[in-house]
């Protein structure tokens, strides 16, 4: 079990607007397919091989890593079959009692064809990838195109789970980005990155998907979300339209005797969860010529000035307070509350008195203390109880690192605080990178580190609170007001969404039991303020969800949680029936009934689909 967990662990670490109006030019290149840089690639996926799983079936996602003839030099075929099966893993519950292809969702076999390119914000430094699955299933009576952003920062097959299940069983083709981000680390000791086909290739021998500035071959491992230098959720937005607008013309060199395949004669579905749900939010915003023709976005990552709170903000707070309140008798039964690395926890609350933010001279009143203190600061018990695992896994520390980089748009030798990324070597010390690991990180990185044989260093003191040195700094990014800190919010403002256009169907699902990225500090203020603004959005605030589907294999969360997924299928589902059916778009929907599946296995009606 133990095995299991890590596993899961590593899979899982990461997670996870529009600028104000810009320059008409920039708008402009939204426009054709001037945006991409480079060859487009076409593979054919048939026999033995698909677009949804690459031949593996439920069965091969869920098995043991997809297996590599040469672990040395896994081909381009092997690292995508790779990818597909750790996206997978990393976002839906594949377990045995968690209902997954007889409850809700499948995997069927799609044979197509995939186009591949890098593509280009104007003025930014590094390129996200755009990928267009075509199904030879493709409906050319009802023509669609769902396009996706990547969930946390993964890479390009972040969001097949949710939109490539959705989709391609439909029909539709699916354009996909990593909306600049994902797993193209590159290896300052031997100077090689990642190539369009996921290979390794050195600097200068190929296009690369991120190639930072040269340095020594001691300044470690660069990540294109951290490391780029263009704070690339500020283009979140636009790098979905960019998807979009390449999945068209990609449809155009699929079907030449159907085109020119345009948002007139093709609808257009933007769906995305977590980051990936606050990108496809942020396009909407954009979407001033009518791209979309609706969003279904779920547990989104979404900012809207003066309301809620930014996921730094939350995050770097979590990061200091959580693990003290976490003592609190309240969650002594809570899953991972009270695991081994719990048992540092209390040092926190030393730390917390000694520092003057706690009184009390007991653990159980510094604990009390410190869960009001999140209390007043908006956080839910129910929240509080679900990111005790994010705390276990050291989330908060992993986001707050990466993401103030990317704001303050750090180099991976000048992240904030004293942080830096490198390869593990023996005993967890910085090292060299394992050459397996490192031929693999496309395949199974999760976007941001630590994981797959990459350490976060830095940020320490030899206190016996040895972390929280560099938390304190991090979070004075956000609450300080020095030159830095003004930086870092400027960042922050630039990544707000915009309002969407009157009359676009939009539906948002969010786990009422978020601990990641909270209902109160992310979807209901955006509902509220699209409310307040005249627009109609749909909102499923489902009970007893939360951030992680695949978590609920982890013990103690199946029982207690239901899967996001379903309630996302759903939702595209009655979008699906009203752009193509004629079905009413309805002014409110009914929260589901949802309840959790207990010790037994995941039924239909547990579900509570209204």
């Amino acid at each position: 079990m133990g095995n299991r967990i890590q596993r899961l662990i590593l899979l899982l670490v990461p997670v996870l607007a529009a600028c104000a109006a810009q320059p008409a030019a920039r708008r402009q290149s939204m426009s054709g397919t001037d945006f991409i840089r480079g060859e487009v690639r076409v593979t054919e996926h048939r026999h033995g091989d698909d677009l949804l799983s690459a031949g593996l079936g439920l069965a091969g996602l869920v098995g043991v890593p997809a297996p590599f003839v040469n672990p040395l030099w896994p081909t381009p075929g092997e690292l995508r079959r790779r990818a597909i099966q750790t996206s997978w893993k990393g976002i839906a519950d594949l377990g045995p009692l968690g209902g997954y292809g007889h409850v809700y969702g499948g995997v069927p076999s799609v044979p197509g064809r995939e186009y591949q390119a890098f593509a280009q914000i104007p003025g930014a430094n590094a390129p996200h990838r755009v990928l267009v699955q075509v199904p030879d299933g493709f409906d050319a009576a009802r023509r669609c195109l769902v396009v996706t952003a990547s969930s946390g920062s993964r890479g390009i097959y972040g969001a097949i789970a949710l939109a490539g299940a959705w989709g391609l069983a439909r029909g539709c083709a699916v354009a996909y980005t990593d909306k600049g981000t994902g797993a193209g680390y590159f290896d300052y000791a031997d100077d090689t990155g990642v190539t369009l086909d996921g290979t390794r290739a050195r600097r200068g021998t190929a296009p690369l998907e991120f190639e930072p500035p040269a340095a020594a071959p001691t300044a470690g491992i660069a990540v294109k979300h951290a490391h780029s230098g263009d704070t690339p959720e500020a283009d979140w937005g636009r790098h979905v339209l960019q998807a979009a607008r390449f999945g068209l013309a990609m449809l155009d060199r699929a079907f030449p005797e159907q085109a020119p395949f345009t948002p007139q004669n093709t609808r257009i579905i933007a769906t995305g969860l977590s980051n990936g749900g606050g990108a496809v939010l942020q396009a909407a915003g954009l979407d001033e010529g009518g791209l979309l023709a609706g969003v279904v976005a779920l547990e989104p990552n979404v900012h809207v000035p003066g309301q809620g709170r930014a996921l730094y903000d939350y995050a770097s707070e979590a990061a200091i307070w959580l693990p003290c309140a976490m003592m609190d008798a309240r969650f002594a039964t809570v899953p991972f509350a009270r695991a081994p690395v719990s048992q540092t926890w209390p040092l926190r609350c030393t730390s917390l008195r000694a520092q003057g933010l706690l009184g009390g001279s007991t653990l159980a009143a510094q604990a009390a203390q410190a869960h009001a203190h999140l209390r007043d600061a908006g956080w839910t018990d129910e929240a509080m109880a679900v990111a005790a695992t994010s705390t276990a896994f050291d989330l908060w520390r992993a986001i707050s690192a990466a993401y103030a980089s990317a704001y303050l748009r750090r180099g991976p030798a000048a992240m904030p605080c004293g942080y830096r990324y490198a390869a593990m070597g023996p005993g967890g010390l910085p090292g060299l990178a394992d050459p397996v690991s490192r031929a693999s990180w496309w395949a199974d990185g999760s976007g941001i580190p630590p994981g797959n044989g990459i350490g976060l260093y830095g940020g320490t003191n030899l206190s016996p609170d040895p972390a929280l040195i560099g938390l304190t700094c991090l979070r004075a990014l956000w609450s300080g007001n020095a030159p830095e800190a003004r930086a870092l919010h400027a960042a922050v403002d630039a990544t707000t969404a915009r309002l969407p256009r009157h009359g676009l169907p939009l539906w948002v699902v969010h786990g009422a039991d978020d601990g990641l990225l909270p209902t109160a500090f992310t979807s209901e203020p955006y509902v509220a303020w699209l409310r307040r603004a005249g627009r109609q959005p749909l909102y499923w605030k489902v009970p007893y969800a939360q951030h992680f589907d695949a978590f609920l294999a982890l013990p103690g969360f199946g029982e207690r949680h239901v899967p996001m997924l379903p309630y996302g299928y759903a939702a595209l589902d009655r979008l699906w029936a009203h752009l193509y059916e004629h079905a009413p778009w309805p002014e409110e929907v009914p929260v589901p009934a949802a309840r959790p599946r207990g010790v037994g296995g995941l039924q239909r009606e547990g579900l509570g689909l209204p």
